[in-house]
């Protein structure tokens, strides 16, 4: 849900002559500010507790389901340390392969859920998609050959694929767009952390090897899937169906979100439908692909570096299997707290561009010493660089595209595209670090450079593309420029402003 306003005010325009090149014409919009009545002080206050308590009651269950998802999809690269591969008679590249057949089904199911999901209702699609992966998680542990493990995987990758728009869309009807950089933050926050957690609950489970003749990896899958199904139940009652249904909102507090879904009616397409029309200007707005090919390249090292983080610290730094997994949680600690700070001072001065040029080039540096010849202390170091930027840089990225998409239907047919073509990234994920390939893993650690220095050029062009996009609507407003009525609401309109 996207706010043009935060009330009706007058646009005033000043032009001024830079003499640059780039810079002919600035035009700056300025707000008029009115003294506020105490009713307005009152309902500012109010609206903003309403946000606080969203973030109690709907921000912290997508947190969990974004953790809990992450956990299931990237345990394969705990388990394979953990004898899976031996156990199951894994030979040469089928690890590989059993980690992008997830991303191939995972493709195939983002883009129809984006559209479909507001239909079918958030309440009934969230709760059984996850009670699926939970289920095929827990058969994961059961599995006694190759065959078995892709079965696995495909499953998982077709209900998690579902989750992720689902999610998205979801936070859109709760939050508005300058509110929105923070709570897909705590999505990607989830995902860092479900390295943490992974790493964690991995050493425990390690005790558990050998107990009722089975391997500590089967362990590992058996109990991540019951916990994933005890939190679908969970979302049975957590996830509403909307505001006027939502258990922890009061009658005043619906009353607000009417008001704030009222002032973003004229495009967030009303109750959120959506059309053909919708779909056919995602698909010729270049910004959706351009934004869609950098995710591939941001998703490539989130993927890579996420999955194969443990067997790059056990079979690269040659580490122990225990010292490998708790090395991991330090590292993801880190990349959710960096994320953090960096998703707030994004909403905080509402800019999307620069916490990202400015984070990649310190992955960048990550690379680059695991690609050079150091002691395994400095390039368990570089860790650290590379989680600096990847989680910030996934999640900035979509977050960047979201808020700048009208109308509502629109902006859910431009994140499916966006997420089928992130997912491409996760297929390449799978292949650029072969197990044979330790204990260099130089062309895993190339390719991820190369993508990371791809998306840092992307975002320049992309604020090129933005503020050129700017200028054009600054010069309709100045030309007086009125809308034709009935005409559909993009985010091309004038006064519909990109946040850069």
């Amino acid at each position: 849900m996207y706010k043009m306003a935060e009330t009706e005010k007058k646009d005033v325009l000043s032009i001024s002559d830079t003499g640059g090149d780039e810079k002919n014409e600035q035009v700056t919009r300025e707000y008029l500010q009115q003294d506020e009545s105490p009713s307005a002080i009152e309902s500012r206050k109010a609206e903003a507790a309403l946000v606080r308590k969203l973030d109690c009651f709907v921000a912290p269950v997508m947190m969990l389901l974004m953790l809990i998802s992450y956990l299931d999809r990237g345990n394969i690269g705990f388990a394979a340390t953990q004898g899976m591969t031996k156990d199951i008679g894994l030979k040469g590249s089928q690890l590989n392969t059993a980690v992008s057949v997830f991303y191939i089904f995972y493709i195939l199911a983002e883009f129809p859920t984006s559209l479909l999901v507001k239909r079918l209702q958030f309440n009934r699609v969230i709760p059984i998609i996850t009670f699926c992966w939970g289920l095929v998680c827990m058969c994961t542990g059961f599995v006694q050959n190759f065959g078995g493990l892709v079965t696995c995987r495909i499953f998982l990758g077709f209900f998690e694929g579902c989750l992720f728009p689902s999610m998205t869309l979801f936070l859109c009807n709760w939050y508005t767009r300058e509110e929105l950089g923070i709570r897909v933050a705590y999505l990607f926050i989830a995902s860092a952390l479900s390295g943490a957690f992974g790493g964690l609950i991995a050493w425990g489970i390690l005790y558990m090897d050998g107990i009722r003749g089975w391997g500590g990896w089967r362990w590992l899958y058996v109990i991540e899937g019951c916990i994933t199904l005890v939190w679908a139940v969970c979302c049975i009652f957590l996830v509403p169906k909307n505001y006027e249904t939502a258990y922890f909102l009061t009658d005043s507090e619906k009353a607000i979100m009417r008001q704030r879904a009222e002032r973003t009616e004229a495009y967030s397409g009303g109750a959120g439908h959506y059309g053909k029309a919708d779909i056919k200007e995602a698909a010729k707005d270049i910004k959706s692909w351009v934004h869609g090919v950098i995710q591939i390249a941001v998703v490539t090292i989130l993927y890579g570096f996420g999955t194969f983080l443990p067997i790059i610290i056990k079979d690269g730094f040659h580490y122990s299997t225990v010292q490998a997994q708790y090395l991991v949680i330090p590292v993801n600690i880190w990349g959710a707290i960096v994320y953090a700070i960096g998703a707030y001072l994004s909403d905080r001065y509402q800019t999307r561009f620069w916490p990202l040029i400015t984070m990649a080039p310190i992955g960048i540096a990550g690379y680059a010493i695991l690609l050079a010849d150091v002691s395994p202390g400095v390039r368990y170091f570089a860790t650290y660089l590379i989680s600096t930027a990847c989680f910030l840089c996934t999640g900035g990225n979509i977050t960047w595209l979201s808020g700048n998409c009208a109308p509502d239907g629109k902006r859910a047919a431009s994140l499916g595209i966006l997420l089928t073509l992130t997912n491409i990234g996760g297929v390449v994920s799978g292949q650029i670090y072969q197990t044979n390939s330790a204990p260099k893993f130089t062309l895993g650690h190339a390719w991820s450079l190369g993508c990371l220095g791809f998306a840092w050029c992307g975002w320049w062009i992309v604020r090129a593309m933005y503020r050129r996009r700017e200028a054009g609507k600054d010069r309709k407003l100045t030309e007086g420029y009125t809308r034709v009525e009935g005409s559909m609401y993009t985010d091309r309109e004038p006064d519909f402003r990109y946040q850069i």
